[in-house]
């Protein structure tokens, strides 16, 4: 019984994130059509290939990594929450980019990689644990 109480508990504490995760995260088809149309106004598709895209989000990303560089204790940054907007903004935008040029469907493939992920940490092994999968144990 401790074991089924501690599950509920567990899938309460989930849903509750996932709301306050849902008012936070999103992005609409608008946004999207907005990144696909700023770029095909300025005729750079015939740019866009996923080997230059894979760079263009690692070089990105590496730029939103850097705002954490020499920061110590200081793990959230909030002073430089600006800059961390600015950098994630350019991942995601390559991100976006990336998918419309490989003909991905970016919700399909994020539900698909979450259905992969819960199935890899299932949450009675996983939770509360950082180990990669093959070191959970339970």
């Amino acid at each position: 019984m401790p074991c089924l109480l501690h599950t509920l508990k567990t899938v309460c504490l989930f849903e509750k994130r996932l709301e306050i995760q849902k008012a936070r995260c999103k992005m609409t088809k608008e946004t999207i059509e907005q990144v696909l149309k700023f770029r095909d106004e300025r005729n750079w598709k015939q740019f866009h290939n996923p080997k230059d895209l894979a760079i263009s989000i690692c070089l990105e990303a590496a730029e939103l990594l850097e705002v954490f560089q020499w920061s110590g204790d200081d793990v959230w940054c909030e002073e430089k929450k600006d800059k961390i907007r600015e950098e994630l903004a350019d991942v995601l935008n390559y991100c976006i980019l990336m998918a419309d040029t490989c003909g991905l469907d970016m919700d399909e493939i994020i539900q698909e990689k979450v259905r992969k992920n819960a199935e890899k940490y299932p949450v009675e092994k996983a939770y509360g644990h950082k180990e990669k999968y093959t070191g959970l144990r339970g």
